[in-house]
């Protein structure tokens, strides 16, 4: 994909996107932090986080934002400076909703020659990188952790397919993370779109439609109703 396009849905994703701060849910249990994969249909009312707290009957924090990325650089004191992992803000969480990654391989790399992207971000056994590193910091606090991957686009040319090897790699590599973890739950949205359905995506058939959002949103929300029953 042409360089000036990724930059266009960068710049329409950070549009789209927003963060709530705390105090607008004070009461709130789970965190949500990640891309425009989490952000996405907020504006409606309608995004995986809103979904979520939906379904549970309880509020969420949602800080997630369009265009974030996962990796980023850190303080002398060890905090984040931005992205995904910056979104994230001390608490008592007992669940914190993660995705992200998916700029870092189309943006950092194109989804091309990723190796040395996907492996700052995480190691192939899982265990090393940034996003393990990130995720054993929330488990610090007792938080679990529920990983959300990226919608497929089966049959449709898409401006995201050319993405699906380094994407299932980034996904099965997180997958053994969870392996490790009881505390840390994959959930995969692989499955969500139907091949050759359109519907299941947005109007820039990159990001989720409200459809897939609720699906998405639904998994989530049925993992935490269930470790509370």
């Amino acid at each position: 994909m042409p360089k000036k396009l990724f930059l266009l849905i960068g710049l329409i994703s950070f549009l789209m996107g927003c963060q709530e701060v705390p105090s607008s849910t004070p009461d709130a249990k789970v965190i949500a932090v990640g891309d425009s994969l989490m952000a996405w249909n907020s504006m409606s009312g309608s995004a995986i986080p809103d979904v979520v707290e939906e379904r549970i009957g309880a509020p969420v924090l949602d800080r997630s934002a369009s265009a974030a990325w996962m990796q980023t650089r850190f303080t002398d004191d060890g905090k984040p400076t931005s992205g995904v992992q910056a979104q994230f803000i001390e608490g008592q969480w007992d669940w914190a909703i993660v995705n992200g990654g998916g700029n870092d391989l189309m943006l950092g790399c194109g989804c091309s020659r990723c190796g040395p992207v996907l492996n700052k971000m995480i190691s192939a056994d899982g265990q090393s990188g940034q996003v393990p590193s990130f995720l054993r910091e929330i488990r610090k606090t007792g938080t679990k952790v529920i990983y959300v991957g990226y919608l497929r686009s089966p049959e449709l040319i898409t401006p995201i397919e050319h993405c699906k090897s380094e994407g299932d790699e980034f996904e099965a590599r997180i997958a053994k993370l969870a392996e490790h973890d009881d505390g840390i739950i994959y959930v995969s949205a692989q499955d969500v779109a139907k091949p050759g359905d359109a519907s299941y995506f947005s109007f820039d058939l990159i990001h989720p439609s409200r459809k897939s959002s609720r699906i998405i949103g639904e998994r989530v929300a049925k993992i935490i109703k269930s470790s509370n029953s």
